[in-house]
């Protein structure tokens, strides 16, 4: 039996999911990193193998691919040995060369930032003995496949490679970046070539194959099983997250928008400052559990709330100065929340309503993940005020949709190909 398997590379540890032809899940296992190792590659590369060894025979897999949070990066030397710490996705970048990118960067370059990928890249091509930074999915598939060269196009976006032309751009050499510092480029799920020895040693078979592998958000929206222009999945955690398949890209700036290539289709997504976080501010899960119970979800609340934490929002209203609107507070917790619920409800269709205004399509189906995917009423009001079916998400798993994505390469082909075998 065909089996793929897709390891993550999380905030606070790896995970690691083997699929069978058909894209069943048939394990999933984590290993943690404790948060003061993090940065620290050699515990990054353990816990991969500590995954691996809590999957048991891994013999029948095909084709393995890695996500990496969106523009962790490091240094290594000529060998592929680190020489800098793990620079994490959300670490500030110098303002002076965040700066500098501003000012050569096109408008909607996701290189901008007071994070900017590019902005540490610089900094990280001076540390002694690199060779090469790449991103930390990069490294980790080089540790299994043997080489270092190729990055894939989702995490290449944030470090300023232009997806629409497929190529790193003219004006990235302006700022001073050395050329051999950055790595060939490939579309997600292009074969790269065998297993190397690292990667036998941790019981993978010889004759499998190393796919490039994606950002971990993209791994999230693979693994629900939306897959065609029209498909939706919010993301209801701490946050309101929307990501939308579309067929061409919207790149917005100013609300926050870009997109990732995924073949021939784009991944359009946009993040609002409310969600799940502002319900925890008022009340526990169970509360809201035993409250969302006694809410009709057919009714309106008669409540006009935009939930946020503090002043300020980017998508899908771009104010820094916008004022949460949470009064008047009734006495019935009840409708308190379900004012609440319903509100994080409008910003939701509103965020879609901003995408399609922007060039995506309207959504035609939605999947839910995150903590507020459990709760039915809260699904039931979303429905009524989206308009659009709200499906089962196959699966939430970051590396369930890494191991999909490697699972297109047991069958499959893609164009700017690797296939190069190591050691």
């Amino acid at each position: 039996m065909t089996e793929a398997l897709g390891i993550d590379l999380g905030t606070s540890g790896v995970r690691a999911a083997l699929v069978d032809a058909d894209g069943k899940t048939l394990a999933l296992v984590q290993a943690r990193i404790e948060p003061a190792q993090r940065r620290d590659p050699q515990a990054l590369f353990r816990a991969v193998g500590e995954a691996l060894a809590g999957l048991g025979d891994l013999g029948a897999v095909a084709a393995i691919a890695v996500d990496g949070t969106s523009g962790t990066l490091l240094a290594i030397d000529g060998a592929g040995r680190p020489v800098t710490p793990l620079s994490l996705y959300n670490d500030p970048a110098a303002p002076a060369l965040v700066q500098r990118i501003a000012a050569a960067a096109p408008a909607e370059s996701a290189a901008r930032g007071a994070t900017s990928p590019l902005a540490r890249l610089l900094a990280l091509q001076a540390a002694p003995g690199a060779a090469r930074v790449v991103h930390e999915a990069d490294w980790i598939a080089g540790r299994l496949w043997g080489q270092f060269t190729t990055s894939d196009e989702n995490n290449a976006l944030k470090t300023g490679y232009d997806v629409l032309a497929r190529a790193w751009p003219s004006w990235i050499e302006g700022l001073g970046v050395r050329p051999e510092m950055l790595p060939a480029v490939v579309a997600p799920g292009v074969r790269l070539g065998e297993v190397g020895r690292e990667g036998r040693a941790l019981g993978l078979p010889p004759r499998a194959i190393v796919a490039a592998g994606t950002t971990d958000g993209c791994a999230a929206f693979l693994a629900t099983g939306a897959n065609a222009p029209g498909d939706a999945v919010t993301s209801l955690g701490s946050t309101l997250t929307l990501k939308l398949l579309s067929h061409q890209p919207v790149f917005a700036p100013d609300y926050g928008i870009y997109s990732h290539r995924l073949g021939e289709t784009w991944l359009a997504g946009g993040a609002s400052n409310s969600g799940g976080a502002v319900l925890a501010r008022f009340f526990d899960a169970d509360r809201i559990a035993a409250l969302s119970a006694t809410i009709d979800p057919a009714e309106a609340s008669g409540l006009e709330y935009y939930p946020l934490l503090s002043p300020g929002e980017r998508f899908p209203i771009n104010d820094p100065a916008l004022a949460p609107r949470l009064t008047p507070r009734p006495a019935d917790d009840a409708r308190f929340l379900h004012g609440l619920l319903e509100g994080i409800a409008r910003i939701e269709a509103l965020g879609y309503r901003r995408l399609a205004a922007l060039g995506a399509p309207a959504p035609i189906r939605l999947r839910t993940v995150g903590g507020g995917a459990s709760n039915a009423i809260w699904t039931a009001m979303r429905a009524r005020l989206l308009g659009v079916p709200l499906m089962p998400a196959r699966a939430t798993e970051a590396a369930v949709g890494t191991a999909l994505l490697a699972l297109r390469g047991t069958s499959s082909r893609s164009g700017h190909q690797q296939e190069t075998s190591s050691d």
